[in-house]
């Protein structure tokens, strides 16, 4: 790992920006490693919750951005009219090679459209796909695209194919990831052409890649595969999905536990067991998704987020600039 590590960081990003923001760089340690970080957006509001923090004060530094780009922004829009923006500034910095990377949780669209416009795609590269962690019945399973293409040819689908599967070695430690499509069925004729066209090339190719073939949804769940590759479409339903499920499922629990007086004494032995899932499936845990296929690192923290799940977006950018993910991609691809 690198000794000094600086990270541009959107201050403006996020329902509960720029609080949120500081929060989560107020939770944040990477123990062995020097982490900096370069903070755009609106002075007045960031610099007295950075002072609030004396720890924060060295190892961060505010850039006054007069424009914030709003979460119903266009990307069009946002491309011609946001330059002085915290997003674009952030961006600027990683190109102008003042930071190694750059974390928002602002708008995904004009994220994603202003990266691709300064970063440009790795070569070999047609579309970045946004790529995430989920947590599995036997670990972690990558899963992308999450929403950065609707549409999708077989082409797209071999190239998510083979950046989840770097992702996954360098960043999960995986020494030979397993790799699949994710379909409507395992039968070969299952599916649309693209899915069917991918899954022929995956077959046939010469890559160094473990392709187990297609898999279903509850298959991601199961962790039945490393990675699972999709269409940005079907992903992103599928995130939301999940994250569905994992709301309505806490909501039972939790009206099971306290409903009754037998659930509430239940509850108080169950106390260390249920802590333990709460924490192995806690989303904020798993926040932080990257623009895999970008010549830059750049991550996307979920709107939403609080600080605990900003601080792990930002240990993500961290972790894919120590582990050269990027130089990774260049390399599959050559």
């Amino acid at each position: 790992m690198a000794d000094s590590i600086t990270i541009a960081i959107d201050g403006m990003g996020g329902d509960q920006a720029p609080r949120m923001v500081i929060d989560g760089l107020r939770r944040f340690r990477e123990p062995g490693v020097d982490v900096r970080f370069l903070v755009y957006g609106q002075a007045q509001e960031l610099l007295p919750l950075v002072r609030r923090h004396k720890k924060l004060c060295d190892g961060i530094e505010v850039r006054d951005t007069p424009d914030v780009i709003t979460n119903t922004a266009k990307p069009s829009v946002a491309l011609r009219t946001g330059r002085n923006s915290s997003m674009r500034q952030a961006i600027d910095a990683v190109v102008r090679g003042e930071a190694h990377g750059i974390v928002s949780a602002g708008n995904t669209g004009a994220l994603m459209a202003m990266a691709k416009v300064v970063f440009k795609t790795l070569p070999g590269v047609d579309r970045p796909a946004i790529a995430s962690v989920f947590p599995t019945m036997r670990g972690k399973t990558v899963l992308l695209d999450l929403g950065a293409n609707i549409e999708c040819s077989a082409e797209n689908l071999v190239q998510f194919a083979i950046m989840g599967e770097v992702f996954a070695r360098q960043v999960l430690g995986l020494p030979r990831p397993t790799v699949g499509i994710l379909n409507v069925g395992e039968e070969q004729l299952k599916g649309n052409d693209a899915v069917r066209k991918a899954a022929a090339v995956l077959q046939s190719s010469a890559l160094a890649l473990d392709f187990h073939g297609f898999v279903e949804g509850d298959d991601i769940a199961a962790g039945t595969v490393d990675v699972v590759v999709t269409d940005g479409f079907t992903g992103n339903v599928a995130l939301k999905t999940a994250e569905g499920t994992a709301k309505l499922y806490a909501h039972l629990l939790r009206s099971a536990l306290t409903g009754t007086l037998l659930g509430r004494i239940g509850a108080i032995f169950a106390r260390p067991a249920l802590q333990a899932m709460r924490h192995h499936v806690d989303p904020r845990l798993y926040n932080g998704a990257m623009f895999l296929g970008l010549n830059g690192v750049c991550v996307k923290s979920h709107g939403g987020a609080d600080g605990l799940g900003f601080c792990n977006a930002v240990r993500v950018a961290v972790q894919l600039i120590a582990d050269r993910v990027n130089e990774g991609i260049k390399q599959d691809f050559l």
